[in-house]
């Protein structure tokens, strides 16, 4: 078994190539994408939230497993990123914000969430509480860049590392940690 023949979503290609273009270096990768649009299936007519919209590589497989009746939520600070999503996605289903994930963690007060897809900081490394307790019982938790990446900061292994534990001392999740794709984390809420 192999992981070649992969089938990219709509726009993918497009939009590798415009986030090359302006050097974006954080894309999620294909085994990830793939995962997301499979676990996003799983979820009819779900709610949906991804931290970290950048340039729309993980959001494009996160559409292209939702259903007409699902909805998500697409949050980064940084519009030059986010403008090539918007450029490929219109959807109505689809919300772009673009403002700190942090901040908007902490002030979002509407529905919970199916599927959260942290890739970002926020969510993640802070305001981790308060991302879980977004998310509905029997929800999914994704996050990924576990394993050491090129573009991690100095000493970042240590963040990764208090994340782990931390996540692994908690009674109201079930996880199963990956030594696949860039090392992924995925949590079911209990």
């Amino acid at each position: 078994m192999n992981d070649n023949s992969i089938v990219l979503p709509n726009h993918y290609s497009e939009i590798k190539n415009a986030s090359e273009k302006i050097s974006f270096s954080m894309p999620s990768d294909l085994q990830t994408g793939s995962l997301l649009r499979t676990l996003v299936a799983t979820k009819k007519d779900g709610h949906f939230l991804e931290l970290g919209t950048g340039t729309g590589l993980s959001l494009a497989w996160m559409i292209e497993g939702m259903s007409k009746n699902a909805n998500l939520i697409s949050i980064d600070n940084s519009a030059e990123y986010q403008n090539i999503a918007k450029k490929y996605f219109q959807e109505p289903n689809v919300r772009f914000v673009c403002e700190d994930a942090e901040k908007w963690i902490l002030n979002y007060t509407e529905e919970k969430f199916d599927l959260i897809f942290a890739d970002a900081w926020p969510g993640k490394y802070v305001v981790l509480e308060e991302t879980l307790n977004l998310l509905n019982p029997g929800g999914i938790y994704l996050i990924d860049d576990m394993l050491p990446q090129r573009n991690w900061p100095k000493n970042h292994d240590k963040n990764v590392e208090a994340l782990i534990q931390d996540l692994e001392k908690r009674k109201d999740i079930q996880l199963t940690k990956m030594c696949w794709s860039t090392g992924l984390i995925l949590i079911t809420k209990i």
